[in-house]
């Protein structure tokens, strides 16, 4: 992919603060412990941090907690509203040159979906050093973007394969030399594999894999847990680890792993040919992944056109907010990784449906066990766009069975333990203020978090929108998200004039 080592617009964020005493008035909190939501409550900011949440339901003297904090202090009556702790997309990554027109698109749709933190596993489109230095630069609020967490990708920047475990194990040092928070794995000889990671751990630094077909007969999911990997990516390396009357995916005699179509279009059948859900060896693979406190990250989102390619090319964000260059890249193309539904028909969508049934009941049941369940987009890919993308994978857990509550823990708390990142991640006095206020209630639909909101009918038929967040606060920062999403709108339209090409579709 091509280098996209461009910010729009000057240096300086966007966003105001943080402010020396900030009250959020009248809100509705959704604490993102797992606890039901509560009200009206009184969030008080002070700094970057949340220093007290004053509830009408817990402190009966409303009037005296609100003198307590009266002097230079700015309060917003936000009546009706709700607040949650900011969004973490635990698998995204920043605009290549040909995803978007610049890394401002990406981190503007984030934080205009309440994104507040993104792991970026692999670097890949634009390369460590510099996902280096623009996490810190977001660390800084020098630019406007979320907080970045970036993982190099295992053997980046080498012009050879690693020839000896010392050889990986030097290669992960340089990589927190550099900056690095962590390593994505794809795959690599067992003995090599598991010294990198074990030297990533020494290190204290996180580590995921996305176990490639090309690797996983001889490195898959459990084996890695058993490593001590930190997150698996996807669905890849799982249903290999519970195959019982083999141990190679079957694939047709004329499979051929870089054609993409074959890639994907086989990728659907892989579920149907581990071990049933409630067998002996799923039960056995389920426990101990969540035993050895293995993170699943399944990123349902980044396939889901594989059941309904028309469905997703007709999103409907696509209109306002898919960049020219974004559209193009999405398009069928044997080229381009993720462009693969050319020729897609309905066996594959049917198989793909079938897989997904299977995959989410094996998501469900690792969750139900106590195991921890993160929030991630792979947005960029496969008609699966920036902030829009991580709104349908909570949609997508939905789906698979767990509950609002549910859904919007693993969507805060649980990123932010994965990225050992303790100080965020909930709405409780002293954290890190990070967190989004919103008009509706995401508990009773989720589809009011996209940023192009949800179709609703009035009392007298009428149609209107409605939704979408309308703050983000990143440590204390206060970014007006509808502004940005209405910048992204005005640098996608002009860049469609620019190059000459219309919008996707008209609805």
């Amino acid at each position: 992919m091509q280098l996209n080592q461009n910010t729009a617009g000057s240096p300086g964020s966007a966003g105001r603060g943080p402010y020396e005493r900030l009250v959020l008035r009248g809100v509705t909190v959704i604490d993102g412990t797992g606890a039901p939501a509560y009200g009206p409550a009184d969030v008080v900011l002070e700094g970057g941090r949340i220093s007290a949440i004053v509830s009408a339901g817990r402190n009966t003297d409303m009037t005296q907690a609100g003198q307590r904090v009266a002097a230079d202090t700015e309060t917003w009556d936000l009546s009706g509203h709700y607040v949650l702790p900011g969004l973490v997309d635990a698998h995204a990554h920043i605009a290549a040159a040909e995803q978007g027109p610049n890394t401002d698109y990406s981190y503007r749709l984030w934080l205009g979906h309440g994104i507040t933190t993104v792991r970026e596993p692999g670097c890949l489109g634009n390369g460590t050093a510099f996902t280096v230095r623009e996490a810190r630069r977001a660390e800084a609020d020098d630019i406007t973007a979320p907080r970045i967490v970036p993982y190099a990708a295992f053997g980046a920047g080498r012009g050879e394969p690693f020839r000896s475990a010392r050889d990986a194990e030097q290669w992960v040092s340089e990589q927190a030399e550099l900056g690095a928070a962590g390593i994505k794995f794809f795959g690599a000889p067992p003995e090599i594999f598991r010294a990198a990671l074990a030297e990533a751990r020494r290190l204290g630094l996180g580590s995921a894999c996305h176990h490639a077909p090309s690797d996983v007969a001889r490195v898959n999911a459990l084996t890695t847990a058993r490593w001590g990997l930190g997150s698996v990516e996807h669905g890849y390396g799982v249903p290999e680890a519970m195959f019982t009357d083999r141990r190679v995916q079957h694939f047709p005699a004329d499979y051929n792993y870089n054609n993409e179509h074959d890639r994907f279009a086989q990728l659907g059948h892989l579920w149907r040919e581990a071990a049933e859900p409630g067998s002996r060896a799923w039960n056995d693979t389920l426990d101990e992944l969540v035993a050895l406190g293995t993170t699943l990250d399944p990123t349902f989102v980044v396939y889901s056109a594989a059941r309904d390619a028309a469905r997703a090319r007709g999103r409907e964000y696509h209109r306002d907010y898919s960049a020219p260059q974004a559209w193009r890249f999405f398009q069928p193309n044997p080229v381009n990784h993720g462009s693969f539904l050319y020729d897609w028909g309905t066996e594959e969508e049917a198989a793909w449906k079938e897989n997904y049934r299977l995959w989410m009941i094996f998501v469900r049941d690792f969750h139900l066990r106590g195991g921890r369940l993160t929030t991630g987009s792979d947005a960029g890919f496969i008609y699966n766009l920036y902030g829009f993308g991580l709104v349908e994978e909570m949609e997508l857990l939905r789906e698979a069975g767990l509950q609002p509550l549910e859904i919007v823990r693993c969507a805060t708390f649980n990123g932010a333990q994965l990225l050992g990142l303790e100080e965020t991640g909930t709405l409780e006095p002293g954290k890190v203020a990070d967190l989004l206020v919103i008009e509706e209630n995401p508990l009773a639909n989720l589809k009011v978090l996209y940023g192009h909101g949800h179709l609703r009918t009035g009392v007298d038929g009428s149609l209107s929108r409605v939704g979408g967040v309308r703050h983000t606060i990143k440590g204390g920062i206060v970014f007006d998200a509808r502004q940005l999403r209405a910048d992204v709108r005005d640098l996608v339209a002009a860049d469609r004039e620019r190059l000459g090409v219309p919008a996707p579709f008209t609805p």
